[in-house]
């Protein structure tokens, strides 16, 4: 593993001024995070083995799944938390894709069923389904509801939860719910480089023949002690034009004063700008193995009076945290301050959308600590100031004085949609974690084969398609000459789809020999950033798991796969591996 704290470490928090994560963790456990994965000595612990384990709630775990029972074989998913189906049931339902007739198998599968489900007249309470084709919604894949393929592109986080938790119980998949593994480094038992089984902080032990690490964070990878990667390679590692560190352009901010008493650089920064950088020169294009992509939650809004919880005040709120904010509406930007791609009875998907948003930048990291690093414990502190963060800065956008009555008047016609996240007080069971660790496979696919696709990989097998433009959001705000600018933010537009081999999907066999990883695969960060989308995990997972039983019937390691064998298996199960 790449050494977190070496490099450009040092330099890169010299002047560093963090955010709201060092405001928020005094007040970590006010309210409670989601999801919270706390030592559980009381759960009885228990002993399965089964053909196929799969650790963690994504969808390419689920589609992992349902491909393992079509096989005939053994499965079992192991969760962390409660609720299965990733950010779909999280608040992404805004499908990330270029193009609808890149997916196919059980994705496309998953997508059939989001249309049969709002066939349904009852699942239409605040509109009618004619009213939403109506507005002829165009999602990333093309029309929301394409009535000739069949498919939906929208849908709203209850709806994909149902759709999953049927999925699951129609196939008798046992799903083992609030299981985190035990990461103390003692919770893989290997037998050479074979894994032999893993345990949880239950004492449950999870034994199989193949394991699927289908985790947001990679954490099976991470306990099973295989090579990965955390933050951003150099430009010229991979010769990808846009890695490494990279000031972005001139922005709004960059016309507001950064200081606390404005004019007076002795009085500190305002919070939200994360460094000074003194010469760009001297970190432009070097990597940053540390930092990570800004974090922050899909939201479920609503203008719907019967169905709408309006914006509150969150616990110890305070106005000055969010300074940068208010200078940013004062120099002239009017919105929006987040998305509203309409799903259907009339809510939305919201992401963040401008330079200031729901997007907490530098909230994920700080000099001590790394999200995908840290403890659980660690995890749900930031966690939380996320959602303080986010709560906050929807409160200030409705009351503070120094935001525009106009702007007040328009985000406050919003509010948290009552029937979404119920069990949560309204709010999404997971933040969208868009980086976490990413394996040092047998390829690591990067700017290149995103951009130049290959359409064939030399003794290898194509096991997907991905579809999505270059698109990371910022690493954190610097300081340079006295002006604001983001760093680390890159959205390039490709032009077609991009083909996944399956060695991205694998490890060297010195390390393990029966582990597979559909979603922290070989990648670089630039790369990563076309290929984290929840399409592309259902994808790869269902092709992930039918590598794992190839390699089950065929009595080989997972790197001695048949890749003509495997290439006709997916395609026989129309997985869509060129266009």
């Amino acid at each position: 593993m790449l050494s977190l704290k070496n490099g450009l470490l040092g330099f890169l928090f010299t002047n560093s001024l963090l955010f709201i994560f060092i405001s928020f963790s005094s007040i970590a456990f006010v309210a409670s995070a989601s999801p919270v994965y706390p030592e559980s000595p009381e759960r009885r612990a228990v002993t399965s083995q089964y053909d196929v384990v799969i650790y963690g709630n994504t969808v390419a775990g689920l589609a992992a799944a349902v491909q393992t029972k079509r096989m005939k074989k053994t499965v079992a998913i192991v969760i962390p938390g409660n609720t299965l189906g990733g950010l779909t049931t999280s608040g992404l339902g805004w499908t990330d894709n270029k193009k609808g007739d890149s997916i196919g198998g059980i994705a496309r599968e998953f997508y059939a069923k989001i249309y049969t489900y709002y066939q349904s007249k009852p699942t239409w309470k605040y509109e009618t389904r004619a009213a939403y084709v109506a507005k002829k919604v165009g999602a990333q894949p093309g029309i929301a509801i394409d009535e000739t393929k069949k498919v939906q592109w929208t849908f709203e986080p209850k709806a994909s939860e149902a759709i999953w938790e049927k999925w699951v119980k129609d196939g008798k998949i046992p799903v083992f719910r609030n299981e985190p593994i035990d990461r103390s480094g003692n919770g893989v038992t290997m037998n050479g480089t074979t894994i032999v089984s893993f345990t949880t902080q239950s004492g449950s032990v999870f034994e199989g023949k193949m394991f699927i690490d289908a985790s947001y964070e990679g954490d099976l990878l991470e306990a099973a002690g295989i090579p990965y990667r955390i933050g951003r390679e150099a430009r010229n590692e991979f010769n990808e034009p846009a890695g490494g560190i990279s000031i972005n352009l001139p922005g709004k901010l960059s016309t507001i004063d950064p200081y606390i008493e404005p004019g007076n650089n002795s009085s500190g920064l305002i919070k939200g700008i994360q460094q000074v950088i003194n010469d760009t020169a001297a970190v432009d294009g070097q990597s940053d193995p540390y930092s990570l992509q800004a974090y922050n939650y899909r939201l479920s809004f609503t203008k719907t009076a019967a169905n709408r919880k309006p914006f509150f005040q969150p616990a110890d709120y305070n106005e000055s945290d969010y300074e940068i904010l208010l200078r940013y509406i004062e120099s002239g930007y009017k919105g929006p301050f987040f998305t509203s791609q309409l799903m259907p009875n009339l809510k939305t998907d919201s992401n963040a959308a401008g330079q200031v948003s729901t997007d907490l930048i530098g909230g994920n990291y700080n000099e001590e600590s790394n999200y995908i690093e840290d403890s659980y414990e660690q995890r749900a502190v930031s966690m939380l100031a996320h959602k303080l963060y986010t709560q906050g800065f929807l409160w200030t956008l409705v009351n503070s004085t120094r935001v525009p009555q106009s702007i007040r008047t328009a985000v406050n016609a919003w509010g948290y949609s009552k029937d979404e996240f119920v069990s949560n007080d309204n709010w999404p069971y997971e933040i969208y974690v868009r980086e976490g660790r990413r394996m040092n496979g047998l390829y690591t696919m990067s700017q290149s084969d995103i951009q130049q696709p290959q359409t064939a990989f030399a003794n290898d097998s194509i096991v997907g398609l991905g579809s999505y433009y270059l698109d990371v959001h910022q690493v954190q705000r610097v300081l340079v000459d006295g002006k604001i600018y983001d760093e680390g933010h890159v959205h390039i537009v490709t032009t077609k789809p991009f083909a996944i081999p399956f060695n991205s999907l694998i490890p060297s066999a010195e390390y393990a020999t029966n582990f597979i990883n559909p979603i922290t695969m070989s990648s670089t960060h630039i790369a990563y950033s076309a290929i984290r989308m929840e399409p592309t995990y259902m994808i790869l997972g269902q092709s992930a798991a039918t590598a794992a039983i190839m390699a089950i019937q065929q009595g080989v390691s997972i790197q001695d796969v048949d890749r003509t064998n495997l290439t006709a298996r997916l395609a026989a199960d129309k997985q869509v591996l060129s266009l």
